[in-house]
């Protein structure tokens, strides 16, 4: 049996989930240094395993809220409404 070769995947597709993947980073960035000034810390105290786990937390956050927008936005186009 012949096996096909592999397709390779264009250069711009597998870009796009990179870019999507730096853009949560850097948000997550931005909302750990703001999570830390309002807690009152200076952030070159902290270890840089605490700063990754920071981001991390706020990275799943960001993530998190994206799928329920997600779903919200697909119930609305199929017109079900969960709140009324």
């Amino acid at each position: 049996m012949k096996y096909l070769p592999a397709l390779s995947t264009p250069r711009f597709v597998r870009a796009v989930p990179d870019k999507i993947k730096h853009h949560i980073r850097e948000k997550a960035i931005d909302r750990a240094r703001t999570r830390i000034a309002i807690a009152g810390s200076d952030p070159a105290k902290l270890s840089q395993q605490d700063l990754e786990i920071l981001v991390k937390q706020e990275e799943d956050v960001i993530k998190s809220s994206m799928k329920e927008k997600g779903v919200l936005a697909v119930l609305a186009l199929l017109g079900i409404n969960l709140f009324g």
